[in-house]
């Protein structure tokens, strides 16, 4: 019983409840800028760079997806453009 009481102190002190919350919103805010950088802005730089999402380089019997490697590093740098705004934000209320 001892075991479970210092869980219970461990997740109260420590605001677990609150990280996982905020997981489960950066889970869901990752899948929204996914779907911004798939369908909004990959067909805008896809005829400048002349592929899409769906190039891909062959050498020997593999397969390099390029253009979901290309989708994969826009959504990074968004997520953390994003994270970066959220930061300045709040070290200016602190």
């Amino acid at each position: 019983m001892g075991m479970i009481k210092e869980f219970m102190d461990f997740v109260r002190k420590q605001n677990v409840v609150a990280v996982a919350l905020g997981l489960i919103i950066g889970f869901a805010a990752k899948t929204l800028i996914d779907a911004l950088v798939a369908d909004l802005i990959s067909p805008i730089y896809s005829p400048y760079l002349g592929f899409g999402p769906e190039a891909s380089l062959t050498i020997g019997l593999s397969v390099f997806k390029i253009g979901h490697f290309i989708e994969a590093l826009i959504s990074f740098i968004v997520i953390l453009l994003v994270a970066f705004i959220i930061g300045k934000s709040m070290g200016k209320k602190l």
